[in-house]
């Protein structure tokens, strides 16, 4: 099981599914942000990030540019990262609340990150083919996983989560199909649970829309669900 992660994990990197997304990967680290001109960047699709025997799976939307594109691990590297592994810390699920690295000594503890597309999108916009494309490594992630809790972030990654997880019978097929929102819960099939999260992007944090509060509370329902 455990070369079964490792070898999802390859093929995600090698994977040539959407080649907008990998040519954009490729420019960006040639461009390079004023801030990493001496910085190596990763370039590359990221893989999961975590153990396969995780029981709280984190989906979120795909790498930032010079974030995760940059290091190579997933919310690594950016602000958006800067606050969930503070929340992670907090909640038990991180040895450390700090990421910038993948030498940085960061472990997970119980808890695995995904993300809907594995290559950094222009403008954050993966289309929906290329969300498509990736999907299969979603669902293997979900399979390979099987998570006691998820946690999706932001809207798009519920959506894409909500279809997997229908797909997998593990959630019944609901007309209208569950609304997003910050804090929304799900029960899934065998005890599971899906929580929403807003993401912690910049555009959330800067404005006051998220909170460090309201992140927090997330991931402690996720240790109540677990304990």
């Amino acid at each position: 099981m455990k070369n079964g992660w490792a070898d999802l994990n390859r093929r995600i990197i090698e994977c040539e599914k959407c080649p907008r997304l990998r040519n954009h990967c490729r420019l960006i680290a040639k461009e390079k942000r004023a801030a990493y001109r001496d910085h190596g960047y990763w370039g590359r699709a990221v893989p999961n990030f975590g153990s396969q025997r995780a029981t709280l799976l984190i989906v979120g939307l795909a790498p930032g540019a010079h974030g995760a594109n940059r290091t190579g691990r997933m919310f690594t590297g950016d602000r958006s990262g800067d606050w969930l592994y503070r929340a992670l810390h907090r909640a038990g699920f991180a040895n450390q609340g700090t990421s910038t690295n993948m030498d940085d000594g960061l472990k997970l503890i119980n808890c695995a990150i995904t993300s809907v597309c594995h290559c950094a999108p222009p403008d954050n916009q993966p289309t929906i083919e290329e969300q498509s494309n990736c999907s299969t490594f979603l669902a293997e992630t979900f399979e390979r996983c099987r998570p006691s809790v998820i946690v999706a972030l932001g809207g798009l990654a519920w959506v894409s989560t909500v279809a997997q997880l229908t797909m997998m019978e593990w959630l019944p097929e609901l007309r209208p199909r569950p609304k997003f929102g910050h804090g929304a819960e799900l029960k899934l099939s065998r005890g599971r649970r899906l929580l929403g999260s807003y993401h912690p992007s910049q555009q959330n944090t800067f404005t006051g829309r998220l909170t460090e509060p309201m992140l927090d509370a997330v991931f402690l329902r996720a240790r109540e669900l677990l304990e």
